[in-house]
């Protein structure tokens, strides 16, 4: 080696650190000055002053934070600060306060098969059913939910539909009461080599809170003295909750205080404190709202510890197993195919999560009895996280994110706020009968309701960019398996749908609504404000056709128009455009912009942040279409 090729390597060496070596200061941007929340600030304040905010909060970025859930709300920037003290807080995979899991992975760090794949069956007809079990199980699926009684799958029919399944391969889930776990209990009577993970499925909590009739628990006990080794006795369904409106804070506080009732009913019935908590499993929603999901998966774990810690239970059965199924909430019946993405992004979440057990319903579940198909997409979403997106191969991969940690931290002590409401209320029996759930999950409901409204909780293929030609995908009709009379069920696109629905209605009958949109100026000009204003009509099933000025009403065949151009426009030619809209027999004239162009003829404006389920009723009523 040369004398200058030695002098290289020896300059190299001394640049390289020893390996796994951390400098204290990454010099990367070492030429920039430093960064900081206060510098952020300061360019918040600037942009938010030029957009006409004058009068903002303190500290600033209050003013951009978004709500999550009750009493939690996201900011638009974490740092390390906002975490806390990590490794004291969260611990370490499988181990309390399970923050990062109730699982530890393997050598390797993997999660051996990633979670458990389970899929739904309803169908009622046996011969359906077990044909498409078999597909299932054949294609990735690793455990079946079955929904036992009327309108699903019979109880006495059990037998048949499980004669071809393989036990001590896949666990099996049943909900349908004391018939359905009692139908389990007897068709696997006598084996021992059943596989781990199956569930009897009982939650009378859950019927109570669903149909307002106080349930017996006393037989509990008996029954989980029963149940076959590994099996789970009682599910925890928190997304009872979840569908009548709640919020992460309320289903997790809820189903908290189930969690507890079921403890003090299992210790009651002669269970040891540890054989309680084998005993019971948990049931959550998994939404869109991705972090939302993750974070509270996580926070659930960690107030499920701290029950047990304060119970007196070992550590070794205080990890929550939790069930995430994807919500009914998110679930459209217009424009359904959206569900697929919508159900890929909560089954990402329930994963990162760490949820054990996983369902994906079907995309077009809300309309009713899923086909082949949609049951193929469902599974497969799973089959592609797990086996190529690899998002089980780390576990708890969102551990550390100080925006992560932050609204775990948030959500666990909120929810913990409300369950100990629950507690100081008598228990969760109690806060039932009451109307204190109730009346709790019913203001979560309307602070969403009015989000959706206005659109800033915004539903794509409903509230935004509908499809007024979609032609939608015929299903047979779902049994509704809830009992009614308790807790309402609720979908975030209801009221939306509600209104397509009348508008299609009309339609039938040959009345098609029509706001008539008419522009100013040239297309450069109107074209943002008209598309918008087509985007908000259409999604209440409002055709929008579209001329310039008021030539095209009369063709349009419809007495309500809605001017549509920019602010310089208005000012020059609204008002005489209205007179001449009403000369030429529209009734009721819009103007797509804010209220504060105050334009002389017009009856009402259209704007982002407006509320568009009232203007939509209002179109609805002044074009005469039925309630």
């Amino acid at each position: 080696m040369s004398s200058s090729d030695q002098q290289t390597t020896a300059h190299a060496d001394a640049e390289v650190p020893a390996e796994h070596a951390v400098p204290d200061d990454l010099r990367l941007a070492a030429g920039f000055p430093a960064a900081t929340r206060e510098a952020w600030r300061e360019l918040v304040a600037v942009v938010l002053r030029k957009a006409g905010r004058e009068d903002l909060p303190e500290p600033v970025e209050d003013a951009l934070r978004v709500p999550v859930a009750t009493g939690v709300s996201v900011a638009p920037l974490y740092t390390a600060e906002d975490a806390g003290d990590l490794p004291a807080a969260v611990g370490v995979p499988g181990l309390a306060p399970f923050v990062r899991g109730s699982r530890a992975g393997s050598a390797g760090g993997d999660v051996p098969g990633g979670w458990d794949v389970r899929q739904r069956h309803a169908h009622p007809d046996v011969a359906s059913t077990r044909e498409a079990i078999a597909a299932d199980l054949e294609n990735g699926v690793t455990s079946l939910w079955l929904a036992l009684g009327e309108g699903a799958v019979p109880v006495d029919a059990l037998g048949d539909v499980l004669a071809d399944v393989y036990l001590d391969l896949a666990p099996v889930s049943v909900s349908g009461g004391l018939p359905a776990a009692e139908a389990l209990l007897a068709h696997v009577a006598g084996r021992t080599d059943l596989a781990p993970g199956g569930s009897l499925g009982l939650d009378p909590l859950g019927v109570q809170a669903a149909s307002g009739e106080e349930q017996d628990l006393t037989g509990l006990a008996d029954v989980a003295r029963r149940a076959p080794a590994g099996w789970r006795t009682v599910v925890v369904d928190g997304t009872v909750f979840h569908d009548a409106g709640a919020s992460a804070v309320e289903e997790l506080g809820c189903s908290l205080a189930a969690g507890v009732a079921y403890l003090r009913t299992l210790t009651d019935g002669g269970l040891s404190t540890d054989e309680a908590f084998a005993a019971i499993e948990f049931r959550y929603a998994a939404s869109a709202d991705q972090f939302t999901t993750i974070a509270a998966l996580r926070a659930a774990r960690r107030l499920w510890d701290r029950v047990g810690e304060v119970s007196g239970a070992s550590p070794d059965v205080r990890g929550q197993r939790q069930h995430a199924v994807t919500s009914s909430v998110m679930t459209t019946k217009r424009d359904p195919w959206v569900n697929m993405l919508r159900t890929t992004v909560a089954c990402f979440a329930a994963g990162v999560g760490g949820a054990d057990v996983v369902t994906v319903q079907p995309f077009d579940a809300a309309l009713g009895l899923p086909d082949a198909f949609s049951r193929r997409i469902a599974r497969n979403t799973q089959a592609l996280l797990v086996e190529e997106a690899h998002v089980a191969r780390v576990l708890d991969p969102a551990g550390g994110s100080w925006y992560v940690e932050s609204l775990t931290d948030a959500l666990a002590e909120a929810a913990w706020s409300w369950f100990t409401e629950i507690e100081r209320a008598g228990g969760l029996v109690a806060a039932l009968g009451s109307g204190l759930v109730r009346d709790r999950i019913a203001a979560a409901w309307d602070a969403r309701v009015e989000r959706l409204a206005h659109r800033t909780d915004a539903i794509t293929g409903v509230s935004e960019f509908p499809n007024l030609s979609e032609k939608l995908p015929e299903r047979q009709p779902a049994a509704d398996l809830q009992p009614t009379g308790g807790l309402p069920r609720v979908r975030a696109a209801q009221a939306f749908e509600e209104l397509r629905d009348r508008a299609d209605a009309a339609r039938q009958t040959g009345s098609e609504p029509r706001v008539y949109l008419a522009t100013i100026g040239p297309i450069a000009r109107h074209t943002a404000r008209a598309t918008f204003a087509g985007n908000l009509f259409q999604a209440g099933g409002v055709v929008t056709p579209s001329g310039d000025g008021v030539t095209g009403l009369a063709d349009a065949g419809t007495t309500v128009a809605c001017i549509c151009g920019t602010d310089r426009d208005y000012a020059e030619s609204a008002a005489a455009l209205a007179a001449e809209l009403r000369a030429a027999g529209a009734t009721a004239v819009w103007l797509a912009g804010k209220p504060s162009l105050a334009v002389e003829g017009v009856d009402g404006y259209v704007y982002a942040g407006c509320d568009a389920l009232d203007v939509l009723r209002s179109v609805h009523e002044q074009l005469g279409v039925p309630a």
